[in-house]
């Protein structure tokens, strides 16, 4: 199982908004990313907007892949994009997984 662990940052005037949109994330969402093998989902994020995210799955490339190809994520990132700072795309594609140093099981 792969742990992947990335950074990316909101806007803090539209955080709020974020943070609401994802109490209500859809349910087909939902269902999209486990069908692609996200597991363990979660994300954190600062009242500055920093946020880190991480999950588990089998293979990270496999799982974007899957993701990519669904019309469901194609949507949500359309929506979520206008939140973020210093992306050049949809926020799913500028999810750069942090190298991992330690491990405590």
């Amino acid at each position: 199982m792969q742990r992947v662990c990335f950074l990316l940052k909101v806007k803090p005037d539209r955080l709020e908004e974020y943070r609401r949109r994802h109490a209500e994330v859809w349910p087909e969402m939902k269902a999209a990313l486990s069908r692609a093998g996200w597991r363990n989902y979660s994300i954190f994020c600062r009242d500055d907007g920093l946020l880190v995210g991480y999950l588990e799955t089998e293979d990270f490339a496999a799982a974007q892949a899957a993701m990519a190809a669904t019309d469901v994520n194609a949507r949500w990132q359309a929506e979520m994009a206008p939140f973020f700072e210093g992306l050049d795309g949809r926020p799913d594609e500028g999810m750069v997984p942090l190298t991992e140093v330690f491990h405590l099981d």
